[in-house]
């Protein structure tokens, strides 16, 4: 009898633990305020309003250095997620910033974890500690709509894999939910036939050629997520537009940018990859990222899921000698791969992005799968299209 009554106890303290660990750990919900602050250091300048200014960049990760500061170093760090600016704007106190912040936690503890947050800007704001100011003319915090307010989190370009010495898709391995957000698959009734990059709510930019047979948008549609069978999204194509010096017997010129019919909205699993300044080089050596669902090898079976490989950046120079490429490699063009072969992008993943990690793990869009010889063969590494050398050009057809 004794010895039921232990088990019995026991298990009442183990099914305990188990339904507390359960609702600390899942039953958390995700919840979304935003906040006014006064910079009245620094006055307001017209750069704060242009997306990609140094200006802007440097303000933003200042702010967001401080609210970092500010939640994770008190007993608010185990709900507080993440933080981002929405916008800068004048004041009579120079300068405001509308920011959004993230938490986690119990439903039940809602007005206990939104108090303890007012009650700790407001110290440490009040005090002369920080460079920000709560703005006396809003409420600390308002609550914001989780689906707006994820679209504006992820709004922010080249959010993906953290960066970190990885496995050598040729040869390459499965991509991770996620990683790559910005990487489409272009689609006819179905089937995928190029890789395209998000670099919009709108824009896609992938390969000329990808629409060498088929150029009616009609056909067309864009899929979102890592796996094919299954896509988190679907878009159909609204317009194609390629490059007007693209010719299908060249190789030059391999750029067109693809309107949605629908503007996505932004989520963890789906937003759109940076676009690097048109001054921007990408040096040889750089390791870099190509992505997509093409063949494992020449002539081999394509993915469901998407795949990642790690290459390297191979200067023009190189890939211009004789037993390479011979000089076929252009101004306009990126080599990227090894000479020893085995990594490299494959047919199916025509289109797909090439993409570098700068400024704390941000990705840029440095190339687009373009052409090659065989797949991951010696001394016959990938080809991309220059996103840098079409930099006006996209803009000019995107406003991007």
């Amino acid at each position: 009898m004794v010895a039921l009554i232990v088990i019995a106890v026991g298990l009442i303290l183990v099914i305990m633990i188990g339904l507390l660990v359960y609702f600390l750990a899942y039953d958390q919900k995700f919840y979304y305020y935003q906040a006014s602050f006064q910079i009245p250091s620094v006055e307001y300048n017209p750069d704060f309003s242009v997306k990609h200014s140094k200006l802007r960049t440097d303000l933003k990760q200042k702010v967001s250095n401080e609210i970092d500061k500010i939640f994770q170093r008190f007993n608010l760090n185990h709900h507080y997620i993440k933080y981002h600016v929405i916008n800068f704007r004048p004041s009579n106190d120079n300068l405001k910033a509308d920011v959004l912040l993230k938490f986690q936690f119990i439903p039940n503890n809602e007005n206990t974890i939104k108090t303890q947050a007012d009650n700790l800007l407001h110290q440490k704001l009040k005090s002369n500690e920080s460079f920000l100011k709560i703005d006396t003319s809003l409420p600390y915090l308002r609550d914001m709509n989780a689906a707006q307010a994820e679209h504006i989190l992820n709004s922010c370009c080249g959010l993906g894999k953290e960066l970190a010495s990885v496995e050598r898709i040729a040869d390459g391995r499965i991509a991770r939910k996620g990683d790559w957000p910005w990487q489409a698959s272009l689609q006819v009734e179905g089937i995928h036939l190029c890789g395209a990059s998000l670099i919009s709510e709108e824009w896609l930019l992938t390969a000329a050629h990808c629409f060498d047979f088929k150029k009616n948008p009609k056909l067309w549609t864009a899929s979102f997520g890592i796996t094919l069978s299954s896509s988190l999204m679907r878009r159909k194509v609204e317009s194609i537009i390629i490059h007007e010096n693209y010719a299908a017997h060249k190789h030059e010129d391999d750029t067109a940018v693809v309107k949605l019919s629908i503007p996505i909205i932004f989520s963890n699993e789906v937003h759109r990859v940076c676009l690097p300044e048109a001054t921007f080089e990408a040096l040889p050596e750089s390791k870099v990222f190509v992505t997509g669902w093409g063949a494992l090898k020449l002539h081999g079976a394509s993915p469901n899921t998407l795949r990642e490989v790690e290459v390297e950046i191979i200067s023009n120079d190189i890939c211009n000698q004789v037993h390479v490429y011979g000089g076929a490699v252009s101004s306009g063009m990126i080599c990227a791969g090894f000479l020893t072969g085995k990594q490299d992008a494959c047919k199916g993943d025509s289109g797909g992005p090439l993409v570098i990690a700068r400024d704390r793990n941000t990705w840029y869009l440095v190339g687009i799968v373009s052409w090659g010889i065989d797949c991951g063969k010696e001394n016959k590494p990938g080809i991309y299209t220059k996103v840098t050398h079409y930099r006006d050009w996209i803009k000019s057809k995107t406003n991007i």
